[in-house]
């Protein structure tokens, strides 16, 4: 008896003590629960992306863009400007329960566990909205136990610190839609051309059911598969009460209207130069690229912003976007060297490769103005310098090879000088020039100048064989226009880091001169001559309203408008990829796009004219002979050159060849047009020139 009567006693003393284990096990549980909770309330989360992203500023300090990871721009919307449709969808197909559940889908993850038990692998997830978010903002997508701890505390903190409304404006600006659309606005814009708020009900059930398989169920990559996810997402919200039976049917039934793919991304500032400007901060500037992309810098470039969409503008409408010719446009101050605007292609998102920065373009006859400075800079050449045109066969080193250029078109103009040449792009004239002075000598005014390429000291360098990039050629003009100063290309004016300490300033500008101004400002002139009557670029003149100085170049596969005013030194390239030849269509293009850009990015500057140095003459010669001109002769015209280089002897080929007064007065008058003009005649004479045209 005393044995079985102590038994229950033992039992029960078992059963109490277990019980007390547990509520302690409880209570411990719950307490820890609280701490972690409360731990987790106390401690910040990761800033978020748009807190860390490094941002880009233009000249005037405005924020355009921000540097990222995946390299595409954001462009966050609030909730309200969201179609509401689309918000249905979202909740439709990615979490029924998001107003509802704590961060976790408990009933949800317990189906899932079940269903890839019975698969015997993983064929479902049960993740909400709140775990996508943590996940895109704080982890990568590995699968580790470890990763997904983070997850879990990571959506704690998440539904504690927002409310719903904000962790689902957060996820729709966040998530992926495919083909570097981050967040709503960017795919709703790419997609269909429109504002996230602009969505309709068969555009939200599309878009919505894109994130699961950006790649499977993009409607540019697999339609048929993006229909049938909108089809299922339409009946989930259907079944959710969002919208009736009849409007699901409507929907499946439109004929969706989707942009054509690679559509010009209009979300996106200045990508071309965003990327250069990144690669100068990480090559040159050794700011790592982690630092670059999570550090919360601002960068300060000397981008101009109406400039920049002056030159998008120019691009866009010169272009032909059902071809696969792509362009380039870089825009360079000359009195300070810094980039102004750059477009690196047509199409961004169809292609990041920045044809701006891409050294393997042949200039053609664009390069000939470095070749003729050079020859100016001798003092052994003029403007009035002649040579004939006609076919010809040059031989050089030491006799031992020969080239043979040819003009386009097989035209020859016979005996012409200097200015004729540069206005008809003759190869004959360009050839004997480089002969007389010598390669070497131009490749080093190249040099000088800012062409950092290799280039061939050889005939052909006169007719621009020698690949180089737009950028360079756009520095090297500015050193024409800046009178013979070269200033460094400039892109970021300073670096400052998440506190506003500066961690980089660029140097102030100061130019070297790499040749004397008059011998610039006497090639500006003649280079003024492309855009007047029988010169290149004489059919976009008009287009002008103000000094400008340029040359066009064309090759089999580039064409070139390289030119500049006394504020811009722009060049403009166009071509295709692969290598193809252009037409000649094609090629014309490059100065419309010229054109065009200068005008309207400079639209607010009033014109000004080249300003004239010291050691320049103008006098009035005979165009025939090339002599001074006299009262005799039946034309004139002012011609500029380096002071020491103009021509002595008068014309003798009009009657008696004595110097003579203006056209009109006695032969015994005084001999005004002979005797060399002083500097405010060719500055009266720019500023008539350029009103009357």
């Amino acid at each position: 008896m005393t044995r079985d009567s102590a038994t229950p006693k033992v039992r029960k003393r078992r059963l109490r003590l277990f019980f007390r284990l547990l509520v302690a096990s409880a209570l411990l549980f719950l307490l820890a629960a609280g701490a972690l909770l409360g731990y987790l309330y106390q401690k910040p989360l990761p800033p978020l992306g748009d807190d860390v992203r490094s941002r880009l500023l233009d000249a005037r300090g405005n924020v355009m863009t921000t540097f990222t990871t995946d390299g595409r721009s954001r462009e966050p919307v609030e909730l309200n400007q969201i179609s509401p449709l689309l918000i249905k969808a979202t909740l439709a197909v990615e979490d029924r329960k998001f107003y509802n559940h704590i961060g976790f889908d408990l009933k949800g993850m317990g189906r899932a566990v079940l269903a890839n038990v019975e698969a015997g692998r993983r064929t479902q997830g049960a993740s909400t909205l709140t775990q996508q978010l943590a996940r895109n903002l704080y982890l990568t997508h590995e699968k580790t136990w470890t990763r997904k701890a983070k997850e879990a505390l990571y959506t704690l903190q998440l539904e504690m610190k927002y409310t719903k409304d904000e962790i689902l404006n957060m996820y729709l600006n966040e998530i992926y839609y495919g083909h570097g659309a981050y967040g709503i606005e960017a795919a709703a814009r790419m997609y269909f051309g429109k504002a996230a708020a602009d969505l309709d009900l068969a555009e939200s059930a599309l878009l919505a059911g894109v994130p699961k398989g950006p790649t499977y169920y993009s409607p540019y990559n697999h339609l048929d598969s993006a229909l049938k996810r909108q089809g299922i997402i339409l009946a989930a919200m259907v079944d959710m009460g969002d919208i009736k039976e009849s409007q699901a049917q409507e929907a499946a039934k439109e004929k969706l209207k989707l942009n054509p793919q690679g559509q010009k991304d209009t979300t996106v500032a200045a990508p071309f130069f965003r990327d250069y400007v990144r690669s100068l901060v990480i090559d040159s500037l050794h700011i790592s690229s982690e630092e670059l992309d999570r550090g919360g810098l601002n960068v300060y470039t000397t981008l101009d912003p109406d400039m920049q969409q002056a030159a998008e503008a120019a691009v866009d409408q010169g272009m032909d976007h059902s071809s696969e010719l792509e362009t380039a446009l870089v825009s360079v101050d000359p009195r300070t060297g810094y980039v102004k605007a750059m477009v690196g292609g047509t199409n961004y998102r169809a292609s990041a490769f920045n044809h701006a920065l891409v050294k393997t373009r042949q200039p053609g006859s664009s390069f000939k103005p470095i070749m003729y400075l050079a020859a100016l800079s001798t003092k052994e050449m003029t403007g009035l310098s002649i040579f004939n045109s006609q076919p010809t066969l040059f031989h050089y080193d030491n006799n031992r090879k020969t080239y043979q250029p040819r003009n386009f078109g097989d035209k020859y103009l016979g005996e012409i000088n200097m200015r004729q040449a540069i206005a008809a792009s003759d190869n004959i004239y360009a050839v004997n020039t480089i002969m007389k002075i010598g390669a070497d000598k131009v490749a080093a005014m190249a040099v000088a100048m800012g062409i950092d390429s290799p280039l061939q000291s050889v005939p052909s360098l006169a007719l621009g064989t020698s690949p180089v990039s737009p950028l360079e050629m756009a520095s090297a003009f500015a050193v024409i226009a800046n009178g013979g100063v070269k200033q460094p290309v400039t892109a970021v004016l300073k670096i400052t880091d998440a506190g506003g300490h500066l961690l980089y300033e660029a140097p102030q500008p100061q130019g070297r001169q790499v040749v004397e101004p008059a011998a610039a400002y006497v090639l500006t002139r003649l280079m003024e001559g492309v855009f007047e009557s029988g010169g290149t670029g004489n059919r976009v003149a008009s287009m002008i309203k103000r000094p400008v100085a340029g040359k066009t170049g064309t090759t089999d596969t580039d064409g070139w408008m390289v030119g500049f005013t006394p504020e811009l030194s722009t060049a403009v390239w166009v071509g295709y990829d692969k290598g193809r030849d252009i037409a000649t269509a094609d090629g014309r293009r490059a100065a419309p796009i010229f054109a065009g850009f200068t005008e309207q990015a400079l639209e607010n500057v009033p014109p000004k004219i080249f300003p004239i140095p010291d050691g320049v003459v103008s006098v009035y010669v005979d165009p025939l002979s090339g002599k001074l001109a006299t009262a005799d002769c039946p034309e004139k015209k002012l011609e500029t050159f380096i002071s020491g280089t103009e021509p002595t002897e008068y014309c003798d080929q009009h009657n008696s060849g004595e110097p003579g007064a203006s056209p009109g007065s006695h032969p015994s008058g005084p001999a005004e047009p002979a005797d060399p003009v002083k500097e405010e005649h060719s500055l009266w004479n720019n500023i008539k020139r350029w009103w009357m045209n």
